[in-house]
């Protein structure tokens, strides 16, 4: 049997409704932290930009654009949605896959519920089971046969599966919607390939979501992929593919970010905010990561918001000078603090030897910092948000709360936290109907 058909009739055949409690609080928890990314990248100009395509290209429709009074296709809210989501950086992460899978799939999960009018149990299941086919699948891959570690190689995986269980697919019908997913999906540029990682093609997040609602879709109108897409051993690694299907979730592996840069740096900067004097001069800034720190692009002068996400020298400066806060989100302005980008021109950045073999298991990194009085040093091997360091309900409430309030009044941020604390006893209609409500500072 093809590892898709496995991973097809795990996803059709999972009983209704029977998620186990820790992992329906993780939803909750993942939600949450999602909704706070999307409030704080709502109006960044990847997301405007893609909410504006998405208007243009895909119509309207039963789908909500969240935080908006606009309603489109399945296909667009899934996209504009999961493009202010993913926009700065912020949204959760899983080591194992390096890369970002609720992005995708919640988006995909509540933009396909809303248009069938799906029962709460169904739309809970199908984010459980879509976090865990595209996990599973990215995790599989050896590294040394990655060529991106952008997610949107994979998400497609993940949106296929929420969306073909809740349309209800049979397993062969689920098997083909998964591998025209896994096909169809955007190749993205390898790593290493481009300097432009700052672009807003940045993940390739969005249209993943775009390639894995079709591909649901489609095999339901009776398209067929490859379903032999998963089985080369030597590129996907059966156990972690398949393993302890049903027994394992792996959503509740996935870390949460504080800070609206690439998870790469964050060692770095809880090292760096550890060390941190307000006020003092720093006269010498040096950080030791593992080598795949130094394959994103590192403008030490990024000219956008993506390229400050995808730089060591910006987002590490940015901290040391300006604190947590500055990170959460980066405001545009920052991009011109001649302060921060003489620091991010005088900071060493060096891969060492003792973090050699920790990608993508984990993200370690030492930071050694002169403040005037000798250099200190600190080593991160578990930044905070990881399963080993988590965030608590509280952390990720605080956390929605500094990054969306840019966007978001107090009184809708609010509304939004209690509908999603709430979804276990009033599901997700209190949610659906407060993500209908436009009341950002910016509103457009």
């Amino acid at each position: 049997m093809h590892a898709l058909t496995k991973l097809a009739d795990f996803v059709s055949g999972y009983p209704r409704g029977q998620l186990p409690q820790q992992t329906r609080e993780a939803i909750s928890l993942l939600l949450l932290d999602l909704m706070g990314a999307t409030a704080a990248g709502l109006h960044s100009p990847l997301a405007a930009s893609a909410r504006k395509a998405a208007c243009d290209v895909y119509g309207p429709g039963k789908a909500q654009v969240w935080m908006t009074e606009i309603a489109l296709s399945v296909a667009g809210a899934a996209m504009a949605n999961s493009a202010a989501a993913s926009a700065l950086d912020i949204d959760d992460g899983h080591r194992g896959a390096a890369g970002h899978a609720g992005a995708g799939v919640i988006p995909a999960a509540l933009a396909v519920g809303q248009a069938l009018g799906a029962s709460d149990a169904d739309i809970m299941d199908a984010i459980a089971l879509g976090y865990d086919i595209a996990l599973r699948v990215a995790a599989s891959r050896p590294t040394s046969t990655i060529e991106t570690y952008a997610s949107g190689r994979w998400v497609s995986y993940g949106a296929a599966a929420a969306a073909g269980r809740l349309l209800d697919l049979t397993n062969e019908q689920l098997a083909h919607a998964l591998a025209i997913a896994g096909s169809e999906g955007p190749i993205v540029f390898p790593t290493g390939s481009s300097k432009f990682q700052g672009s807003t093609v940045k993940e390739g997040i969005p249209p993943a979501v775009v390639a894995g609602i079709t591909g649901a879709y489609r095999a339901l109108a009776g398209a067929t992929g490859p379903l032999d897409l998963l089985d080369k051993e030597d590129r996907y690694t059966p156990d972690i593919l398949l393993g302890n299907l049903g027994e394992v979730w792996e959503l509740q592996k996935c870390y949460l970010k504080p800070y609206a840069c690439c998870r790469y740096m964050h060692a770095a900067i809880d090292a760096i905010l550890a060390l941190r004097q307000p006020g003092r001069k720093i006269t010498r800034l040096r950080i030791e990561t593992f080598p795949q720190g130094l394959r994103l692009a590192n403008e030490r002068a990024p000219r956008s918001l993506e390229g400050g996400q995808y730089s060591f020298y910006f987002s590490c400066a940015l901290a040391a000078l300006r604190g947590p806060e500055a990170l959460q989100p980066v405001d545009l302005s920052s991009l011109m603090d001649e302060e921060v980008l003489g620091l991010a021109d005088r900071i060493e950045l060096e891969a060492s030897e003792d973090f050699a073999t920790a990608f993508p298991v984990r993200t370690p990194a030492r930071v050694l910092l002169d403040q005037g009085e000798g250099l200190q040093e600190i080593v991160i091997d578990h930044p905070l948000g990881d399963v080993a360091n988590p965030m608590n309900w509280e952390q990720v409430a605080r956390k929605f709360k500094n990054i969306g309030r840019v966007n978001l009044n107090e009184a809708h941020q609010n509304n939004i936290i209690s509908a999603v604390s709430g979804l276990g006893e009033a599901g997700f209609g209190p949610l659906l109907k407060v993500l209908s409500i436009s009341k950002t500072h910016n509103p457009q």
